[in-house]
């Protein structure tokens, strides 16, 4: 049996348990897809299509690293930002507020004081405002003003709190500094050099078919029902903030295949081992190492890096960065291994209580290492 082989049994034995209908998983070691292995189904309909390699997931938090955190490194890059400034210089509606006196590394390393979340969503709809009748501007103004007036729970840097506030933060400062949408600003400067297609917000709205090729809905994995807005969730986000905000948040709403996500992850990996990359290698690295700031945090710029017990399972080195995803995805990448890992899947279809992935996720990257980079060294 084939190292790919051992991987594609233990996919199809997570879809028997109850893991998630479906899933993708993508293993690429020294530049070379090593394994590409689909199982089940796109819903937990018997009726439902297989999986295919071309299946399109609800990315989830993934959006964070792979649209906000690559842009900003991009910003800064290019000289447009800097990490430590305050952020009321680039967001002067936050001036006079104490959220408008953290850094850009204090919100990527979840430490600005902000809580985790809001139901920001409820409070627009009292409001009423909305997609569909609200301008995108104003939506994103009432939100940044709810940020604004959202009382800081801890000192700033006493600790690490995983907060999707620092990250809608960081989403609306790439768009005042690159001077279009957050959708449209990654379409453009890093989607599309990267060939990372189809790797998009919005897929089933005609908004973003300006910016992208249409997709077809059947391509697409269905996520949760949701009871609140009374339908199935298929090419609409499941993160309810991202969707008050019309599909586009710097901390959710990307969709898109597992190959795509190996394009972003493949310019990281090639710019910290120093290789040509649309992205500097030592901004890479600094983006990637964990920070020595915040007391007993796991976390780089953006990025996670292993602890035990972590998803990214026993063997990944130190040197390691990656991310989870609320949906059922993840991406985890080695340098040291010249390993990049994606699992992409609907795991909250089945419900969003279900949260038998989280002994999925370590035993699967054992897997992966075990038969496909262990292979390696010892042949």
């Amino acid at each position: 049996m084939t190292g790919s082989d051992v991987i594609q049994t233990a996919m199809n034995q997570a879809v028997r348990d109850g893991v998630f209908p479906g899933a993708v998983l993508a293993a690429r070691v020294s530049g070379t897809i090593r394994c590409l292995t689909v199982a089940g189904r796109l819903s937990s309909d018997p009726a439902s299509e297989p999986v295919q390699v071309s299946t399109i997931y609800d990315l989830a938090s993934l959006t964070k690293p792979l649209v906000t955190v690559t842009s900003l490194l991009l910003l800064i890059q290019t000289g447009q930002l800097q990490l430590d400034v305050p952020i009321h210089s680039i967001l002067p509606d936050l001036e006079g507020a104490p959220i408008g006196l953290v850094s850009m590394r204090d919100l990527l390393t979840h430490s600005a004081g902000l809580p985790g979340w809001r139901p920001f969503y409820e409070r627009l709809e009292t409001k009423e405002i909305m997609p569909g009748r609200t301008e995108p501007a104003a939506i994103r103004d009432a939100v940044l003003h709810l940020i604004r007036e959202e009382p800081l729970i801890y000192e700033r840097g006493e600790k690490s709190l995983y907060s999707d506030l620092g990250f809608m933060l960081l989403g609306f400062m790439v768009e005042r500094v690159g001077g279009s949408s957050l959708d449209r600003y990654f379409q453009e400067i890093v989607a599309k050099p990267l060939e990372a297609q189809p790797l998009l917000f919005t897929p089933m709205m005609a908004a973003s078919h300006a910016i992208t090729p249409p997709v077809n809905r059947a391509t697409i994995a269905p996520t949760e029902w949701d009871n609140r807005r009374g339908r199935l969730l298929h090419g609409e986000v499941h993160d309810e903030n991202a969707a008050a905000m019309g599909g586009v948040a710097g901390h959710a709403g990307l969709f898109g295949t597992a190959e795509a996500v190996l394009a972003v992850s493949g310019a990281w990996l090639n710019a910290y081992l120093e290789r040509s990359s649309t992205l500097d290698g030592a901004l890479v690295r600094e983006f990637t190492r964990r920070q020595s700031r915040v007391p007993e945090s796991s976390w780089a710029l953006g990025w996670d890096t292993p602890t035990a017990p972590s998803s990214s399972g026993r063997y990944f080195s130190p040197e390691a960065f990656g991310h989870l995803g609320y949906t059922g995805t993840s991406l985890w990448i080695d340098p040291k291994r010249e390993l990049e890992v994606v699992l992409l899947s609907n795991r909250v279809h089945l419900s969003r209580t279900n949260d038998t992935i989280r002994a999925f996720r370590p035993m699967i990257h054992d897997l992966v290492f075990q038969e496909l980079v262990r292979s390696v060294g010892s042949s």
